[in-house]
């Protein structure tokens, strides 16, 4: 490991070895790195300082989980190859597990880590830089972020300084510290390679910084670094066919890690926000359907009834561009910064409408405990086909039959059937589906839908309702 550290440290110096033949006026205009320094007596460049800043403010755990049978689903499988879980040789009995953990209070002798390194655990030991072991208590854990805060009752800690939030950069140099393999205060480096990255884990909140710093088993609630020595991530989980590193590794941010400590630190859990809108992704064909200038916001498929979002006066078809300060570059931008923000906290929200920007206030509610994203409507499409007009690029569409219940009212053309592996059927668009929109058209019925779509050869933006709930599609 140190000789791979040193093999990048002598790299770096080869490309910043020309900053020395800078003039003074060069000099001035350039940031000298934190991370490297030339070591004055013996002539090295080395991060040296840095880390001894860096490395007593991240532990190694240590957890014990007494299980009576092995469980063998294939997230648990994945999760004990990167996270290091062993059991006794009869695959039964305690088992037994290697993390990492960053100090974020050091009066309080509060400590970050991964939800999923102590799940279960009914010993968490803490063994510090300096190798003392100390018993952990668990004040919090949040399974939706994989984030969790624990306890220790002992002094002289130190802890990480906190980067702020916003300002990592894909570029960026960064250094990861951890435990992995069970080898305390192991560093290493690389840059980000990526931000926001979505995961898809369920109704998880993921919006990770992508990382190409060698990351392994035991590295999990590590920390993750810029080159001032300020916490930037919390590194959680690594693409990899063989359980060992390939370079892409993910890092929880700074801004979730802020906000969901705090709210254990308080409270023992979070609490999450909700507006009360369904939204989705802008995607190239609904831009060019709807006549937008960029990809950027999250598009309102459909606002509840009695939420904030209609009582801020939201409509189906706004673009939501900014929440909170924060601009929004798509779906889960949004959904992650309204689910992690504190219910009652009043937010600015920026949409667009008809091609003007427009701001509003909105109070954010708390989601409750029951609430899910399944469709609440069962209604099923009838089987009568009233007349047809022609295909549209694969679907066929009709008026409403008289025995469909809709929720969202009578107007509206039906789609009565469609072709598989055509446009409208590779675009999205099913039987059964109510058009109630295209583009900024509202229609209601087969007449307005003609009108719409004379003269016009797509991308059509329409607005649909599907078992009761209200989508966005284009069809080419």
């Amino acid at each position: 490991m140190k000789r791979s550290l040193f093999l990048g440290a002598a790299a770096l110096a080869l490309l910043a070895s020309p900053l020395a033949f800078q003039t003074n006026a060069d000099a001035q205009i350039s940031t000298r790195s934190e991370a490297m320094t030339v070591d004055p007596q013996r002539g090295v460049l080395t991060m040296a300082p840095l880390l001894e800043r860096i490395t007593p403010a991240v532990v190694s755990i240590q957890t014990l989980q007494e299980t009576p049978e092995r469980t063998t689903s294939p997230e648990q499988e994945m999760m004990e190859r990167f996270f290091g879980g062993r059991r006794g040789p009869n695959n039964s009995g305690p088992r037994a597990g290697l993390g990492s953990g960053v100090i974020y209070d050091a009066r309080e002798g509060l400590i970050i880590t991964n939800n999923h390194v102590i799940k279960g655990a009914d010993e968490i030991t803490i063994t510090l830089n300096d190798r003392r072991e100390v018993e952990a208590e668990l004040v919090g854990a949040d399974p939706k972020t994989d984030l969790a805060l624990l306890k220790i009752d002992t002094k002289d800690l130190t802890e990480l300084r906190l980067a702020a939030t916003g300002e990592a950069r894909v570029g960026d140099y960064v250094i990861a510290v951890g435990n992995p393999f069970g080898l305390s205060s192991t560093v290493t480096s690389g840059i980000i390679s990526a931000l926001g990255r979505d995961q898809r884990s369920g109704d998880n909140y993921s919006n990770y910084i992508q990382t190409d710093a060698s990351i392994n088993p035991g590295n999990s609630g590590g920390a993750l670094v810029n080159s001032k020595g300020e916490l930037i991530g919390i590194n959680t989980a690594i693409v990899s066919r063989s359980g060992g590193n390939n370079g892409i590794g993910f890092a929880v941010p700074i801004r979730t890690v802020k906000n969901v400590i705090e709210q254990l630190r308080e409270n023992g859990e979070v609490q999450r926000g909700r507006i009360g809108v369904v939204i989705q992704n802008v995607t190239p064909a609904l831009r060019e359907g709807l006549d937008l200038k960029s990809l950027d916001g999250a598009l309102v498929s459909d606002v509840g009834e009695d939420t904030p979002a209609e009582k801020a006066g939201l409509e189906q078809g706004d673009i939501i561009v900014a929440f909170n300060g924060e601009d929004i570059l798509d779906s889960n931008d949004l959904r992650n910064l309204v689910g992690l923000i504190k219910p009652g906290t009043r937010a600015d929200v920026t949409y667009l409408r008809d091609g003007k920007r427009r701001t509003t206030r909105i109070d954010v509610a708390e989601v409750p405990e029951d609430d899910d994203n399944s469709a609440s409507n069962d209604s099923r499409y009838g089987d009568d086909e009233p007349t047809m007009m022609e295909a549209f690029d694969g679907a066929e569409v009709s008026e409403i039959p008289e025995d469909v219940e809709l929720r969202g009212g009578e107007d509206g053309v039906y789609v009565a059937t469609v072709k598989r592996g055509s446009r409208a059927y590779r675009s999205g668009l099913r039987r059964g589906d109510v058009i109630r929109r295209v583009g900024r058209q509202d229609i209601a019925d087969l007449e307005d839908f003609e009108d719409a779509i004379e003269g016009d050869n797509g991308p059509y933006a329409l607005r649909i309702e599907r078992q009761g709930q209200n989508l966005y599609i284009a069809v080419k």
